[in-house]
């Protein structure tokens, strides 16, 4: 069923949520991560739903946060609530989950693959998460999941120097599963779902719930870092950089 841009249908086990905003590559705005979040919400206790399909269909996977919609929002610590909310349902999320990712991932978009089990993308796709240019930290308890599954120096590149990585980089640092070639993802994406539905389901509940940091240890993690980007978006560093970009916005 259409939910403005973001678009969620189901077939045979598998719930596939689409964002659709071409226009603003597939930026993302409070009102999709609320929808976005109702989507994996509602699978939990559903048994009819064994896996979870997170795409921006061919060419764009998403430029992250609208940050013009972002700036909207109360400059205080609950400007990031529906973004948290989100990032909680993936925390907490028990169900596999595969993202297809087909040209850029940026910010929120490169964060979320770290909390998903498969990741299929384009040899098109690149992945940043340059929160520092705008004076700020890590969200999403990126800080624990990305040394954890790629390394120290590969986290440092990407969290603390904003560097971009292609998708051999990604696939060569472990958190891109499978590269594939450009219009390709979601297909296979559904290939893999198909696999994992035929799975017992209360096996791969378990065999999930031992592989991964606890929830616990990701909220935690998620709280003390919007604690720190709430802190950050009051700096200069951080306001200077939005004025900066607010101008570029105008010229």
């Amino acid at each position: 069923m259409p939910n403005g841009n973001i678009i969620v249908t189901e077939e045979r086990g598998t719930r596939v949520i689409t964002l659709r905003r071409p226009s603003k590559k597939n930026a993302i705005t409070q009102d999709m991560y609320r929808e976005m979040s109702r989507a994996i919400d509602t699978a939990q206790n559903n048994p009819d739903i064994r896996c979870m399909i997170i795409t921006g269909g061919s060419g764009v996977f998403t430029a992250g946060d609208d940050i013009d919609d972002f700036m909207q929002a109360e400059p205080n610590s609950e400007t990031l609530s529906d973004g948290a909310k989100f990032l909680y349902s993936l925390a907490l999320n028990v169900k596999p989950i595969i993202a297809a990712v087909d040209g850029a991932s940026i910010g929120m978009g490169t964060v979320m693959l770290f909390h998903c089990d498969y990741v299929l993308a384009s040899n098109a796709a690149t992945f940043s998460a340059p929160y520092i240019h705008l004076g700020l930290v890590p969200v999403g308890a990126a800080s624990l999941l990305m040394p954890n599954t790629m390394g120290y120096q590969r986290a440092f590149a990407m969290l603390v120097m904003g560097r971009t990585f292609t998708a051999a980089e990604a696939h060569a640092a472990g958190f891109v599963n499978t590269v594939v070639s450009p219009g390709h993802t979601e297909v296979e994406a559904r290939k893999v779902a198909r696999d994992i539905c035929r799975l017992p389901a209360e096996a791969v509940a378990a065999s999930r719930k031992l592989l991964r940091a606890a929830p616990e240890e990701l909220t935690r993690r998620i709280d003390q870092e919007a604690h720190l980007f709430g802190e950050r978006l009051k700096s200069d560093e951080a306001i200077a950089a939005f004025k900066a970009f607010a101008n570029r916005k105008k010229r």
